[in-house]
This record gives C-alpha cells, sequence and structure tokens, in this order.
C-alpha cells in the first residue's frame, strides 16, 4: 500500500461508508426476493388480488368456520395476515399471528352492498424491505467500524506514538523508534523526526569530539607553556642569586632566557593565529595578493634559519602574476609555517625545492624538502591540532603542532585545498591551491 494524503483517505472513508450499507442492503433484498426489483413483485400481487377476491366474493360466509379455514390457508400460504371487522367496528375475523403488523406493508378496503358498508377489511402482507434494512444498519456499522479501525491504525496511534518519541528526544533520550504511516503527511512529519534526530547525534557527537580537543589543546599548551617558564625561571633564578658568575655564563643565561621567551612568543603567536582561523570566525581582509611575493618574503624570513643548517632553497617556476584575492598577513602566516616546518625537518646540507605558477584559474604552490618525509600515521593526522609525530614535543625536533592545522585553515578559508604527501624519491611535499582572482 503506497502512502495516501489524509484528504484522500477522508473521501475514500466516506465513500466506503455510503457504500456498504447499500451493499448489504441490495444482497439481502436479492437473497429475500431473488430479484432486483424494489417494487411489489408480480407473484405478491397475484396473492393480494386472489385474496381480495376470496373476501369480497364471500362477505356471506364471514362467519362460517369452514371459509375461515380455507381463508387462513390463502393467507398462510401466501404469507399474509388479515382483519375483518363489521360496518360497526366489531371484529368478524382475525386470525392468529405472530408477525407484527408494523413490519408489514397493508392494504386497507371496504366492502359495500346496497350503498352501505357491510364490512372493513385489513389485509396485511410482507413487506421485503425490512430484512434489507436491517442489513443497511448492519452494513454501515460495521462500515464505521472499519473506518475506526484504519484511522486508528494509520492515524491515531502513529500520531501518539510520535508524540512519545518527541517527549523522550525533548528528555534527552535519541535512541526512538519512530512509528510508520500510510499516511503521507504522517510519514513525511516522522521523515522530518528523522532527519531531526540525526542531525542532533551528529551535533553530540561532535559537542563530545569537540569537548574532548578542548581538553586535548587546554591539556597540550599548559604543557607548552609550563616548559619555557620553566626553564625561564630557573635561569632567571640563578641569575639573580648570582650563580652565573662570570660574563660567560651570564651571557650563556641570558641567551636561554631569550631563547625561551623566543619559544612562549612563538607558541602564543600559533594559539593567536588558530584561535582566529577557527573559533573567531572572523572574515580575512580581502585584498590583491601576489602569491608569489608572499612566498619570496617568506622564504627571506628563514633564510638565516636555513643558513645555519646550510639548507639550500631552490625556486623553481615563480610565476610573474599569481594574483589572488586574500589577507596578506594570514597567507603570510601560513607560508611561513609551511617553510619553518620544511627548514626544521630537512636535515643538515639538505635542499627545499618550492613552487609557484598559475594553472588555469588557480594559484598552485608546492613545497618539497629532502627530510625523511611523512610516515603513514603522521599523512592521517599531519593537520590535527596539536598533533606531533614527536611525541616528546621536544621543540628542537618540532613546534607546537599548530602550523599545518593553521595553515590548512588559512588555505580553506581562501577556497583553496592543501594536501600532504611523500615524494616519489622521498622527502615531504605539500601541495595546494588558491583561486584566482576574478
Amino acid at each position: 500500500m503506497k502512502n495516501i494524503h489524509i484528504r484522500k483517505f477522508t473521501i475514500l472513508c466516506l465513500l466506503f461508508i455510503t457504500l456498504l450499507p447499500w451493499l448489504f442492503f441490495v444482497t439481502a433484498h436479492l437473497i429475500e426476493t431473488k430479484t432486483l426489483d424494489f417494487g411489489m413483485s408480480h407473484l405478491q400481487k397475484e396473492n393480494l388480488k386472489k385474496s381480495i377476491q376470496l373476501i369480497e366474493m364471500n362477505s356471506e360466509n364471514w362467519t362460517s368456520s369452514a371459509w375461515q379455514k380455507q381463508l387462513n390457508r390463502q393467507l398462510q400460504r401466501t404469507n399474509m395476515d388479515v382483519s375483518i371487522q363489521s360496518g360497526k367496528e366489531q371484529v368478524i375475523y382475525q386470525p392468529p399471528s405472530n408477525v407484527h403488523h408494523s413490519f408489514r406493508r397493508s392494504e386497507h378496503f371496504s366492502i359495500i352492498q346496497d350503498g352501505r358498508v357491510i364490512g372493513k377489511v385489513d389485509l396485511y402482507y410482507s413487506n421485503s424491505r425490512v430484512i434489507p434494512m436491517i442489513a443497511a444498519v448492519i452494513g454501515l456499522l460495521l462500515a464505521f467500524f472499519i473506518v475506526a479501525y484504519g484511522m486508528r491504525r494509520y492515524i491515531l496511534i502513529p500520531l501518539e506514538k510520535m508524540s512519545t518519541c518527541a517527549r523522550q528526544i525533548a528528555e534527552g533520550d535519541l535512541d526512538v523508534q519512530l512509528p510508520s504511516s500510510k499516511m503521507a503527511e504522517i510519514a513525511e512529519v516522522g521523515d522530518g523526526f528523522k532527519v531531526m534526530v540525526d542531525g542532533l547525534k551528529e551535533s553530540f557527537q561532535k559537542q563530545v569530539e569537540l569537548e574532548g580537543e578542548r581538553r586535548f589543546v587546554i591539556a597540550s599548551v599548559a604543557h607548552d607553556l609550563r616548559t619555557p617558564l620553566f626553564a625561564l625561571r630557573g635561569y632567571l633564578d640563578g641569575l639573580e642569586r648570582g650563580i652565573a658568575d662570570s660574563p660567560e655564563k651570564q651571557a650563556k643565561y641570558l641567551a636561554v632566557c631569550k631563547e625561551k621567551s623566543a619559544q612562549l612568543d612563538r607558541l602564543v603567536e600559533d594559539l593567536f593565529t588558530f584561535t582566529k582561523t577557527e573559533y573567531l570566525e572572523i572574515d580575512h581582509n580581502k585584498n590583491q595578493v601576489d602569491l608569489a611575493s608572499v612566498l619570496k618574503n617568506a622564504i627571506d624570513s628563514i633564510k638565516l634559519q636555513a643558513g645555519q643548517k646550510q639548507i639550500s632553497i631552490i625556486k623553481d617556476g615563480f610565476a610573474d602574476d599569481c594574483v589572488m584575492e586574500g589577507d596578506t598577513h594570514l597567507l603570510e602566516r601560513a607560508m611561513n609555517n609551511l617553510l619553518d616546518n620544511a627548514v626544521r625537518h630537512t636535515p643538515h646540507q639538505g635542499k627545499i625545492f618550492i613552487q609557484c605558477y598559475k594553472n588555469m584559474d588557480r594559484v598552485c604552490f608546492t613545497i618539497r624538502d629532502t627530510g625523511e618525509g611523512f610516515s603513514s600515521e603522521e599523512l592521517k593526522h599531519v593537520f590535527k591540532p596539536l598533533y606531533r609525530g614527536e611525541v616528546s614535543r621536544n621543540y628542537d625536533t618540532g613546534g607546537f603542532g599548530l602550523g599545518l592545522t593553521t595553515t590548512q585553515r588559512i588555505i580553506r578559508r581562501h577556497g583553496g585545498v592543501i594536501i600532504a604527501e611523500n615524494y616519489i624519491d622521498g622527502g615531504a611535499q605539500l601541495t595546494g591551491w588558491i583561486p584566482l582572482a576574478s
């Protein structure tokens, strides 16, 4: 059974209530009379005519017991009944009968002789519509019962169950069994409930994941802040107590303090950018930006760091006009993160290859190093916040775990994509693209 609309179902119920009693009436009449003629049958007319003639032509024998027996046999054979009264309304003949006259048809006529009424006759015969009418009433009651059953099964029960499910959902119980119904409107409401429940489940699951991520972020940030702060406080305390009693020790202590403060500054900057791109949900500034120039500035900023490890930076295929719409500061931050990550994981006397070119309606860039590349596990989580392949979270071998995450979010905010993979000849390769300016 396909889903039907409540309006159509109501019309069908009304037609059913109308037709079923009529079907019962016609069937009962056909069984009783063996004909579909709803008037008096030919046989009834003949029997009625014979009975009237028998009474009219034998008025002098009305009181005769022999004639009364003959009349009684005639009436029994034709399923009739009679009451004969005198002109003064005295009963002359009335045979015993168990059938109530109100359920029968009747013919009333008077017998007149010589200008005076000598008798009044009430002739009763079978009313063929009584049984069909009873059958029609039974059909009507049955139709109401069937329609009521259908409405309860397909409308009332699903609505009651849906109301119960709504209360369960309001109480936070999302494991509900939503009812099915053949009514299109109720089915649509049920589908809406299913979408809502699925959405709430997804929302709650995301909320649980975000809560877990929040706790992880707080724990990781607390750890990353505590380590340089602890070292900074120790060296400052050593300077205060005079432990660094020589110019060489003092210079060493000050260099360590400067390094730890730089780590703190970088962590705060990473956290600020991470929060700006994810939680504050602010729109970035849209200016005309040349991504090739941004990459060149980022290269200049890491030349000193790369020079300390004797790393060669090779620029390949830099296009002249890689203009796009975006936020210069955020894009510089993203490119700095990528290059800083490349320098950090490139061994001494290694190489970093950088490309920036146009491809149809996109600005594409590639940054590849000659390091060890990503492990299979790192490729699964490389853009996850605060994820680091180096589990000890040593700052000499890795950053704070926010650089690639922040970069990915900056690129996505500009309508682009970034992919992490391993180069076929070894080393990590980060490839991305951003749409060109309109």
